[in-house]
């Protein structure tokens, strides 16, 4: 009788919890499962506190969260559209929806939704730094770079913000610019394996393949299975007529993640030296599938085409890569009309 009686008292407390308590304790469920890395109970007790109140705009924000970190990038779109339906000042949900957009590749609906932040709150740091990477995405580099430099005043402190700063003086050729900001970065956080893996960027440019090697076996020992900083110690390797230990690098890359564009850029290449067109062909389009943007991308393309007696195609792609300011100095270029 005791335990009936205890059982009817946690009903009729939880009966006489407002909506807005149960909203909260839902959300607070959540955040607490989020924490301890349990993300499918997460989004159970988001689903039930929507179950509640189908605008609950705190639920779709966070399912939208948990969404873009598992790559579900589209159903996250979705997610924070329902959010800011729900609440149109919601600034953390446009934030949230430009960085998904930005993923998609959607960067007009990106800028879109950073510039209601700014214009909202002008003094976020985060949201200049992802409008610098919309723009650098862009190849509008000046304003990616001015982008970065507000980010940097609002946030000094932040490594991340110039290593960003620098990769746009990389594209810009502006090589010093790119290793003062990369120096500038590894003093504030000598961690910052990206700012290593950066500056062996630069080192490869300027064709300095032992520091690159230096300085991308700083990157590793920070991050032994960063599929960024192998496939680049493989590009190193290729360079370097080490072939086969550059493919097994790449390879190595692509098997942790299978969606970096740049590793099949790097495979491609492998092809190209080992005589294997047609796969150099096949791994190069791949690339440009992923990501078009990738640097040097369609110089090597222009050359698999016209090692495999495709001139007419080696043209349009070398003209690609002449208006991106990637053709190495020393390319022996077809004649093209």
């Amino acid at each position: 009788m005791k335990r009936m009686m205890g059982v009817l008292l946690l009903l009729l407390a939880a009966c006489g919890e407002s909506k807005e308590t149960r909203l909260q304790r839902f959300l607070l469920q959540s955040n607490d499962m989020i924490t301890n890395r349990k993300e499918d109970e997460a989004e159970h007790f988001l689903q039930e506190a929507l179950k509640l109140d189908s605008c609950f705009a705190d639920a779709w924000n966070n399912l939208g969260t948990l969404h873009f970190n598992k790559l579900k990038f589209r159903e996250a779109l979705n997610d924070y559209d329902h959010a800011i339906g729900c609440r149109p000042d919601y600034l953390d949900a446009y934030l949230n929806r430009a960085n998904t957009a930005y993923e998609l590749k959607e960067y007009y609906s990106a800028l879109k939704d950073i510039d209601k932040v700014i214009q909202h709150k002008p003094d976020t740091a985060v949201a200049y730094f992802s409008k610098g990477l919309i723009h650098t995405r862009l190849r509008e580099f000046d304003k990616a770079m001015n982008a970065f430099k507000r980010a940097q005043t609002l946030d000094p402190k932040n490594a991340e913000v110039l290593v960003n700063l620098g990769t746009v003086h990389y594209y810009k050729k502006q090589f010093d610019s790119a290793r003062l900001n990369f120096e500038q970065a590894l003093r504030l956080n000598a961690k910052e394996g990206n700012a290593y893996n950066a500056l062996a960027l630069v080192d490869l440019e300027l064709q300095h393949y032992d520091q690159a090697k230096l300085n991308l076996a700083k990157a590793l020992a920070l991050h032994p299975d960063d599929p960024y900083f192998l496939n680049n110690r493989g590009y190193v390797s290729l360079l370097t007529n080490d072939i086969e230990k550059g493919k097994t690098d790449i390879d190595a890359s692509i098997g942790i993640d299978p969606y970096n564009g740049w590793a099949y850029r790097n495979k491609g290449i492998y092809y190209l030296q080992t005589r294997q067109y047609a796969d150099a062909l096949r791994l190069l389009k791949q690339a440009e599938g992923i990501d078009p943007f990738i640097e040097h991308l369609y110089y090597y393309l222009g050359e698999a085409h016209r090692l495999a007696g495709d001139n007419s195609a080696a043209c349009a792609s070398y003209a690609k890569a002449i208006e991106r300011n990637e053709v190495p100095k020393d390319a022996h270029l077809p004649k093209c009309n």
